[in-house]
């Protein structure tokens, strides 16, 4: 995944800081969460989408490597 789709998929354009990208993240996660959303095999593979973004733009290494 690139940097751009991950921040794409939270809704942030890269100049946020830490707490914002969390505060982003969170709120997509109950969104989406499976629990919230049984049977909904779309807002499932959303959750893990945003999920994955979120791994990616938390850590500062992950995010270095990816963008590149």
């Amino acid at each position: 995944m690139k940097l751009e789709k991950a921040r794409g998929i939270l809704g942030i354009t890269g100049t946020e800081t830490p707490v914002e990208i969390k505060k982003a993240y969170r709120k997509l996660a109950v969104r989406f969460h499976p629990d919230k959303n049984p049977g909904d095999t779309a807002a499932e593979e959303r959750f893990k989408e945003v999920s994955c973004a979120y791994e990616i733009l938390s850590d500062p290494q992950k995010k270095k490597e990816y963008d590149m």
